[in-house]
């Protein structure tokens, strides 16, 4: 597969962008274990063009993690072009559109999934951007706005005819939010479609190995991104791209392996921030883990790990699990 001139392997793997997770120092974690592609927060146009600080800060990459896409989201067809042209100066391989971001903040002001409500300006915005840069652009959307306007089909063909360079699609409608199950029969639906000739990328429900080998075989699907399935778990890419290539499940490391990756989280968290932010940021991944999921009355443990205030008491309640609870492995 090829989005532009980046040729990827067979079976691709790409991290989702994802609003306050997807930093440079996670993106660099996910890529060790083996993502293919990773992208940047969502940036929004309106705060770039302003020159927000934070919202600049967003744009910093390296060379260790490409292919790395910068994400950018808004609804006003200047602002997106301006926008679009302030990454491309921050040396990204792709330019990605988000069309698909369902919180309220976003799409009820137009941008994000609320662009499904209004799919001319969509194309409108998409061709501008697509004209103003030289680097690829891609699109991230969903399936419709609600179950009675599932337009992807039809989208996807004038999102491609706009010139974009690959088109990311997430299973759900907006008014779903993250819940129920993604649908992947209509992202077949749109990979199959032969008047379809860009790379298609599926999202939605990625949480393991097997789901993962599943949906390329079931669809066809060029690559498919993971986004949830990978909060305390960046290695879930090393098990992904272990079964894609061998068709076997990667033996488990130690407890104790594990667990100095989150530890490895937490210390570019506080690298990149300070202290109290560094922490304040990795307690979604410490929360959503597996690592620590069916360890008997472990809730009291977890609550104070989500309460630490300084790096030696996290790392302290994190050092007794393994003794406190008999975990050996």
């Amino acid at each position: 597969m090829k989005i532009g001139t980046i040729d990827f392997p067979a079976y691709p793997v790409f991290l989702a962008p994802m609003e306050d997770v997807t930093d440079i120092g996670f993106r660099l974690l996910c890529k060790r274990f083996g993502a293919d592609m990773v992208y940047t927060e969502f940036v929004s146009s309106d705060a770039l063009i302003r020159d927000v600080k934070k919202t600049k800060e967003k744009l910093a990459i390296c060379e260790e993690e490409r292919p790395v896409a910068i994400q950018i989201y808004g609804c006003d067809p200047a602002a997106m072009v301006e926008a679009a042209q302030i990454c491309e100066e921050a040396g990204p391989d792709i330019i990605d559109i988000n069309f698909g971001c369902p919180v309220k903040k976003v799409a009820g002001k137009g941008a994000g999934s609320g662009m499904l409500r209004t799919p001319e300006l969509m194309i409108d915005i998409t061709s501008q951007v697509v004209k103003a840069v030289k680097k690829p652009v891609t699109v991230k959307t969903r399936l419709g706005w609600d179950d009675q306007s599932k337009i992807i089909v039809t989208l996807a063909e004038q999102l491609q005819d706009c010139g974009i360079a690959a088109l990311t699609i997430h299973g759900r409608t907006r008014a779903q939010m993250y819940t129920g199950t993604a649908d992947w029969r209509l992202i077949g639906d749109v990979k199959n479609n032969p008047r379809m000739h860009i790379p298609i990328i599926g999202n939605g429900d990625i949480d393991s190995a097997e789901v993962c080998r599943r949906r390329f075989d079931e669809t066809g699907v060029d690559a498919v991104m993971i986004g949830r399935a990978t909060f305390g778990r960046p290695w879930i890419f090393r098990e992904v791209k272990h079964y894609l290539e061998t068709g076997g499940e990667l033996p488990e490391e130690s407890f104790a392996w594990y667990l100095d990756v989150l530890k490895q989280q937490v210390r570019q968290s506080v690298e990149r921030l300070d202290e109290r932010r560094g922490i304040l940021h990795i307690r979604r991944h410490l929360a959503a883990t597996p690592l620590f999921k069916g360890i008997p009355d472990f809730r009291p443990t977890r609550i104070a790990m989500l309460r630490a205030g300084t790096l030696d008491e996290l790392f302290s309640i994190m050092d007794e699990i393994p003794e406190k609870f008999g975990i050996t492995s």
